[in-house]
């Protein structure tokens, strides 16, 4: 696996790869010839979210690549050794791209013949910049094959800095290239339908409320291949984006309306990736803390306990994940969150300046936050005081949620009131795993005494995790104190 960072250039097909040197030693050219087959479903589900799928012969990188859009001009790529079979998609790739065909067959849509001349840019034996000039004869496939050519230039970074790549940059385009407006050869082919977007009135609040959601519909989707592989931060973003969206969808419901079963599936979503997460953090928290214990405090086995067998529950929650990513339901809810930016229900307040109208909804979230709080100080149980603790905390991330989703909208006050209630929501969330780690730490002390283990090391532990919460409990009402006092002037 691989990021990939390139510029690519639209050339005319007399144009001369400028003179290079100055820059850093160069290289070349060399000539070579490939041949890539490209996958997608029949209605180019790939191709229309920025993914490419081939199977490509000849050059330094012959085999399957997949190619998955994380930035503008930055790819994720992924590859795998070839396969004798041109008509079978490799498990390992199709699953990463689930989300995108949702059950529709993978086939060949398009084949490219490039014959590339490259120049490298280097420093010795490192590979700063590659220049690809590329003469490309693209077919596309269907009933009746139809044949497209032309000429491309790209700029990829290999071990240099994006410095020299923008330098290189500036002497092609004075040598004659144009910036593509192609993300990839084969989006310049096959030059797919863009995803549909609901015509909504610019400067409206249905307008600003839609691009939020679509962008968290997005980053969803961006997030599935990396949880799959269970890449590091990947079940955390992932949630997040849920969360994001049933806030957001919760919020603005006088905007979007009819949303309850997509909250209901993104709830669902939500609670799947949250085991894993949840294990993510303990089992770090807990790594750390034990890191920094003097030796003669660690009795036991605790490395493996704390380790491994809270690993081993992780790998256990990433199969429900991956079951709970492999159905039809889940694939219904993300054709839900397509037609949710296409063709959302719109209420009344969709038509109402954007200002005006979500700014009074950034407050009523914030309003929510000091009832909860309110009700908690009025509760004498310290049991239901804690979970009403818990409510102030959820009221809390919804509302800066909300303001986060307004920023670009309402500007400088909706950052004040995002870390407002971000500070009441970690205060809380500090004390709240604190309560977590001593469960864990009393659950695995359990385990070890049964298997005849010393347990004086979880004690030590679970001492550290009660004085942590503690010290977060005692200081709660200094950080409300500051964090209402800037919430009001936010609103």
């Amino acid at each position: 696996m691989g990021i990939e960072i390139e510029d690519k250039f639209d050339v005319p097909a007399d144009f001369r790869l400028p003179d290079l040197s100055g820059l850093a030693e160069v290289a070349g050219p060399k000539s070579f010839q490939l041949v890539a087959l490209y996958y997608d479903t029949p209605d180019l589900r790939l191709a229309r979210r920025g993914v490419t799928l081939r199977r490509r012969r000849g050059g330094a990188d012959p085999g399957w690549h997949l190619k998955l859009p994380k930035a503008k001009g930055v790819k994720q790529e992924i590859a795998v050794p070839l396969t004798r079979s041109t008509k079978t998609v490799p498990a390992e790739l199709a699953e990463l791209v689930r989300a995108y065909t949702r059950g529709a067959e993978l086939g060949v849509v398009a084949e490219l013949d490039t014959r590339r001349s490259v120049t490298l840019l280097k420093d010795g034996d490192r590979e700063l910049v590659e220049i690809a000039d590329d003469r490309v004869k693209g077919t596309v496939f269907g009933a009746e094959p139809t044949v497209t050519r032309w000429r491309e230039v790209e700029a990829e970074l290999r071990e240099g800095d994006e410095k020299l790549l923008a330098k290189t940059g500036k002497r092609l385009r004075k040598a004659g290239a144009a910036p593509s407006p192609a993300t990839s050869k084969l989006a310049k082919l096959l030059a797919p339908p863009p995803i549909p977007r609901a015509d909504v009135e610019p400067g409206t609040a249905g307008h600003a409320v839609l691009a939020y959601l679509a962008g968290q519909v997005a980053a969803l989707l961006s997030q599935d291949p990396r949880v799959r592989r269970e890449e590091e931060d990947a079940v955390h973003q992932m949630r997040v984006a849920s969360r994001r969206l049933r806030s957001a969808l919760k919020a603005f419901r006088s905007v979007v309306k009819d949303t309850a079963g997509i909250q209901e599936e993104l709830r669902r979503l939500g609670g799947v990736l949250g085991e894993v997460r949840d294990l993510e953090v303990i089992r770090a928290r807990l790594a750390r803390e034990l890191a920094g214990l003097p030796a003669g405090l660690v009795v036991g086995p605790v490395h493996d306990r704390l380790g491994d067998d809270l690993l081993r529950r992780e790998q256990r929650g990433y199969d429900a994940i991956r079951n709970a990513l492999g159905g039809d339901r889940y694939y219904a809810l993300l054709d839900a969150l397509d037609a949710l930016v296409s063709r959302p229900e719109l209420g009344k307040a969709a038509a109402d300046p954007a200002g005006a109208r979500l700014g009074r909804l950034a407050a009523a979230t914030w309003d929510r936050v000091v009832k909860a709080y309110d009700a908690a100080r009025a509760v004498d149980d310290p049991e239901r005081r804690a979970t009403a603790m818990h409510d102030v905390r959820k009221a809390a991330k919804r509302a800066r949620y909300t303001a986060e989703a307004l920023r670009d909208t309402l500007g400088a006050r909706m950052t004040e009131l995002a870390e407002s209630a971000e500070a009441v929501q970690e205060a809380l969330g500090a004390r709240q795993d604190g309560v977590v780690a001593q469960e864990t730490l009393a659950r695995e002390a359990g385990a070890a005494r049964e298997a005849g283990e010393d347990t004086f090391t979880y004690g030590v532990l679970a001492g550290l995790e009660r004085a942590a919460a503690d010290r977060a409990h005692e200081d709660f009402p200094r950080v409300w104190s500051e964090a209402a006092a800037r919430a009001g002037k936010a609103l």
